[in-house]
């Protein structure tokens, strides 16, 4: 299996995080279950693709999975999340603005604001950041944060618009402010640097995080003839 073992500290717990390397055809995603040590109560971030390896983290963890947490609505990272909360009878967690902005919806859906969710003794906290889509939420659990296609080591995810460009550099702005240098970020998908890269780490090599006006920054994001070689580097 694709996937490696990393740990989270909090509240003098250690929280067991599993990362796992989803595919199908050409694409990637990497979604991140998390168990709480003690009760062995376990969420999964952005499900999709390959419900077997899903089954088998839980079943190598011995854990539950207890809740599923959406950053956005984008096909790729929701597919598995309806099956899921079906099989194990949890709730989909997504904002408020996602569900209005998509349409998505399921029995078990339940729309969160940015009021933390409890799972055993982890805290997680929702953070709603806009640009890439209208309602994107990153999650952070201590000093770690689950930021889907917001923000990757590399880059930040594609914004439509004038709009939603500037959305996506006030979104990046906050978390610019309320990281610290030592949190770990794991994002959707990775363009060359592993999940789990430090911030101070992402400061350095993510060209979005260097622009200080949001005017700059949506000339570069909105840049014509972008492809995976140009997209997050001066081209």
């Amino acid at each position: 299996m694709n996937e490696s073992n990393l740990n989270i500290e909090y509240n003098e717990q250690v929280a067991e995080v599993t990362v796992l390397k989803m595919s199908h055809n050409s694409m990637i995603n990497y979604n991140y279950l998390i168990v709480d040590p003690l009760s062995r109560k376990a969420v999964i971030v952005d499900p999709a693709w390959e419900m077997g390896k899903v089954d088998q983290a839980l079943i190598d963890a011995n854990a539950t999975l207890s809740g599923i947490l959406l950053t956005h609505a984008h096909g790729d990272h929701i597919h598995l999340a309806k099956p899921l909360a079906a099989k194990y009878q949890c709730p989909i967690w997504m904002s408020h603005q996602e569900i209005a902005a998509s349409g998505f919806n399921d029995s078990y859906l339940v729309s969160i604001d940015e009021t933390p969710i409890i799972v055993g003794q982890m805290t997680i906290k929702p953070i709603l950041t806009p640009g890439h889509t209208a309602g994107c939420m990153c999650y952070m659990v201590d000093d770690n944060i689950f930021t889907g296609d917001v923000l990757f080591a590399e880059g930040c995810g594609m914004c439509p618009d004038v709009k939603s460009s500037h959305e996506m550099f006030d979104s990046l702005s906050q978390l610019k402010s309320m990281l610290k240098p030592y949190t770990h970020i794991y994002p959707g998908h990775s363009y060359g640097y592993a999940p789990g890269q430090i911030f101070s780490e992402v400061l350095k090599i993510n060209i979005y995080l260097q622009f200080l006006d949001k005017d700059s920054f949506t000339a570069f994001r909105l840049r014509l003839r972008q492809n995976r070689a140009s997209m997050f580097k001066f081209s």
